[in-house]
């Protein structure tokens, strides 16, 4: 795996997005950002853990005043995809112009949810911009306004996103060898 110098890991089946094809679509994301909230009051959200990776470059790569949030969400214990928010943002939202970043979106049940919760709080606009797409896997009917690249339907690390909390320093997506999932 070329880029892959402080990491030898067998675990690792290769590289599925490039650090450098990362950096292109960040920069595309970020210049058509920019130009479609020109004048409006900005604010970036995300989910913790996996999305710090991508908002920090995405953040960089949009050239206005913007703020950053954060929250965080678990699922509850027993299953059926209930969720409750852990960390909630500091800031209002009301009346501002929201975009909701995340590193990938799946099934987009936890998206939904949290898309939610967020317009009962009267922002101006509320849109997403998702890195990663595995849309084969989507259940939630979503729109989408910016969508980085599409993936296939493969359990990824890297770029912000874990395994067991490993992996998230990896400055590319790579796939993982079959059996280290189960």
């Amino acid at each position: 795996m070329r880029g892959y110098h402080a990491f030898h890991d067998p675990a690792l089946e290769g590289v599925l997005v490039s650090a450098e094809q990362i950096s292109e679509v960040v920069t595309r994301l970020g210049e058509q950002i920019a130009a479609d909230y020109r004048g409006r009051d900005l604010a970036l959200v995300t989910v913790l853990r996996g999305g710090y990776v991508f908002i920090a470059d995405l953040c960089r790569a949009i050239d206005l005043p913007l703020t950053l949030d954060f929250m965080a969400i678990s699922a509850y214990g027993g299953g059926g995809g209930a969720v409750r928010i852990t960390k909630d943002l500091d800031d209002d939202i009301a009346g501002r112009h929201v975009l909701v970043v995340e590193d990938i979106i799946d099934t987009g049940l936890t998206l939904n949810y949290l898309i939610g919760v967020l317009r009962q709080r009267k922002p101006a606009s509320l849109e997403v911009c998702t890195l990663f797409d595995k849309d084969v896997r989507r259940i939630a009917d979503l729109p989408l306004e910016y969508v980085g690249t599409r993936i296939p339907d493969r359990f990824v690390v890297g770029y912000g996103m874990d395994l067991g909390g490993r992996y998230r320093n990896l400055p590319f997506l790579a796939t993982l060898h079959d059996g280290v999932m189960g």
